[in-house]
Order: structure tokens, then sequence, then C-alpha cells
């Protein structure tokens, strides 16, 4: 007897994107964030790369602080269209950050954006964006979470605000993001000049991501 066939996929990738609201971020630099995911998610090419395929991709944003303090921002939504894209800007666009004070456990941002992913659709691949101007300062590091085998399958890639936080050197920072938080095959970051930058940052990280997903990733 054959086995049954794998059931198809609804999606080519479910990508989930974490923005740092740690207390080294202010409020100005907060609406930076915010508004550069929602630009780059509008922008001609980034559209482009979302619809390359037959295959739609699955969103999902969060934010993250603390050990206890992640939030969603939007849940997992299927990107059919233009459409789509424009209420998942405005969802992000619209949105408050819950927390200000507490620090940079990146660790416990992982842990939790995996669990996203864990109830996600049914995709060919999954990939977690964490964005961040600092070290991980509390809780576990990522190294250690990424001993968990539900980041087998996980690419993990980077957003690195360089020059926004007083106590981190640029260098230190991509450094930390090189050698602690790249994780899975084909994983790679971009680096913001500081919050102005972040938008441009995160367009040209959203269309390498989603192009990159194209060419490996569909049968």
């Amino acid at each position: 007897m054959s086995a049954d066939p794998a059931p198809a996929a609804d999606c080519r990738l479910a990508l989930v994107l974490g923005l740092d609201i740690s207390s080294s971020v202010d409020r100005a630099e907060d609406a930076l964030q915010r508004g550069g995911v929602a630009s780059a998610l509008l922008d001609e090419r980034v559209q482009e790369a979302f619809f390359a395929s037959g295959l739609p991709v699955a969103l999902a944003v969060f934010e993250w602080s603390g050990r206890y303090n992640q939030e969603v921002l939007m849940d997992w939504r299927l990107i059919h269209d233009q459409s789509d894209l424009a209420v998942a800007a405005e969802t992000i666009s619209n949105s408050r950050r819950s927390y200000a004070e507490f620090p940079t456990a990146m660790g416990d941002a992982l842990r939790f954006a995996a669990q996203m992913l864990n109830r996600s659709p049914r995709c060919l691949a999954q990939t977690i964006d964490i964005a961040g101007d600092g070290e991980s300062n509390e809780g576990e590091g990522p190294q250690q979470v990424y001993q968990d085998a539900a980041f087998d399958a996980i690419t993990v890639n980077g957003l690195v605000v360089a020059n926004a936080a007083d106590f981190q050197t640029p260098a230190r920072l991509t450094q930390f993001y090189r050698e602690e938080v790249l994780h899975g095959h084909g994983s790679f970051m971009i680096v913001a000049e500081g919050f102005n930058d972040y938008a441009r940052a995160m367009r040209d990280k959203l269309e390498r991501e989603l192009a990159v997903t194209v060419v490996g990733a569909l049968p």
C-alpha cells in the first residue's frame, strides 16, 4: 500500500517580524520603526517580491522587550494581493507599543516567534525576522534557545539598528547578530544606520528575503 501524499502547502513562506520595544528605544524611534515597516510593505519592489510566486506569503508581526513582554501586533494573514498588504501596513502603522521600560530578552522573543510559527498556515519555509538596537541582556541568549528542536527548520534573519543605543557600538552589535542571532540556511542581516534608516533597511531586507524564497524553497 502506498503512503498517503503529503498535504499541499498553503503558502511558500511563513514570515514573522519582531519589533524591538526595549527601554533603549524611545517614543520617536518606535514611531520610525512602525512607520518603516508600514512603508516597506507598500513599496513597489517589496510588493513585486511578495507576489513573485503563485503561492502567497503568510505574515505576522509582534513586539518584544523583556522576558514576559511580547505582544502580537498582527496575527497570521495570508497575503494574496495588494489590499492584504495595505491592511497589514495600516495595522502596524496604527499599533501602539505595549511596554517601554523593560530590557532586551531576545531568547524569549525568539521562543515567542517560534510558538507563533507553530500555529501558522502550512508553508514551505519558516522565517523569523528579529530587529533590535542592542544585544540580549536578560534571560537565555539566542544560541541557547536554538538548541531546541523547534528551531531546526526555522531561519532567523536580523535587522540591526546601529548607532541608536548610546551603550552599543555598531561593530559589537553587528558581531553579536552575526555570531549569535543569525540561524539556519541562507540567514542574513541588514544594517540600518539608526532608526531614521529603518524603512530603507526593512525594504531591502524584505525584498531579499522574499526573492530568496522564490528561488530556493519552491518545489
